[in-house]
């Protein structure tokens, strides 16, 4: 296995990352360095399609890296029901973690209990396996941002998490301080979307984000 000279920072941040790859064109080859590099560099978790799970799954059995998919995506608008087997099947395949998109429309149209029944669906679904919920924060006004939050832990979500980063936009400081304020304490947040390099990494940290989604998890780490 590859190793990696990881920055004093890197080493710090590391654990926080979901290093992803959600291309539609991803090769098995891509994939496989993918779960490489997150082994060597400690990462939390590899997030990829439903479709390489099985695969993640096996290459990253007996490391402490978690295989992540997601469910929903990337524009959320599936059927509770749809999201929910996306769940399960997901789960089985080996998923130990899921991210899964929010009901942007239901949040727009102000429609609560079909936006809470989405992520709870999906919840139920997952079992043990901590769900992210996806704002997508880019659609979002603020107050529309705080519903989407304390819809997702009045769910049971373990995270709400920026965006897909397939409707636009980044996270920000701003939100990633909005969406801890509004979770608090008891519920993670994620912040995806534009992080490259270790600055921007850092300072979604500092602003309360306790996870980073990125396709550039190595050259965060180091530098």
């Amino acid at each position: 296995m590859a190793e990696y000279a990881l920055s004093e920072a890197g080493r710090g941040i590391a654990p926080l990352i979901d290093h992803t790859n959600l291309k539609p064109d991803a090769t098995e080859r891509a994939i496989a360095f993918l779960c490489e590099e997150a082994v060597a560099c400690g990462f939390a978790a590899v997030c990829v399609h439903p479709c390489r799970l099985p695969y993640v799954a096996s290459i990253l059995s007996g490391s402490a890296v978690r295989p992540c998919t997601v469910v929903g995506f990337p524009l959320g608008a599936n059927t509770p029901e749809a999201k929910a087997f996306e769940a399960s099947d997901a789960v089985s395949a080996g998923a130990m973690e899921l991210d899964m998109v929010i009901n942007v429309g239901a949040i727009k149209d102000g429609n609560t209990d079909a936006a809470r029944a989405d992520i709870r669906a999906v919840v139920n679904a997952a079992g043990r396996a901590p769900v992210k919920v996806i704002i997508e924060t880019a659609l979002l006004t603020d107050a529309e941002k705080v519903l989407a939050c304390r819809l997702a832990a009045e769910a049971g979500a373990a995270f709400v998490k920026t965006c897909t980063g397939f409707s636009g936009g980044a996270a920000t400081e701003t939100d990633i301080r909005l969406m801890r304020g509004t979770v608090g304490s008891g519920v993670g947040v994620k912040a995806s979307g534009g992080i490259r390099d270790l600055k921007t990494a850092l300072a979604m940290v500092a602003a309360g984000a306790n996870r980073i989604g990125t396709s550039s998890g190595l050259a965060i780490v180091t530098g």
